[in-house]
């Protein structure tokens, strides 16, 4: 393994729970809307501002993920509204 593809790998891996939760709740959750998902998006924005004690690489990986999941999902699901 390169020296950087741990970094790929802790990416993809949190994009990818992320987006799995995402599925899982829209199914089965039927107060879940798109005005939901969103309000998680605007925390998960906000918690990535409030970087004043220095998360470290991989919970900056893992939290660009989680918002990249947010956004895709989000923008997946109002294209079938």
């Amino acid at each position: 393994m390169s020296s950087t593809a741990w970094k790929e790998t802790a990416y993809d891996s949190s994009y990818e729970t992320t987006l799995a939760n995402l599925v899982r709740r829209r199914a089965e959750d039927p107060d879940f809307s798109p005005e939901k998902a969103r309000g998680i998006l605007q925390h998960l924005y906000i918690q990535d501002g409030n970087d004043w004690g220095g998360r470290g690489e991989l919970q900056d990986l893992q939290l660009q993920a989680m918002i990249a999941a947010h956004e895709a999902f989000i923008a997946a699901w109002e294209r079938e509204i």
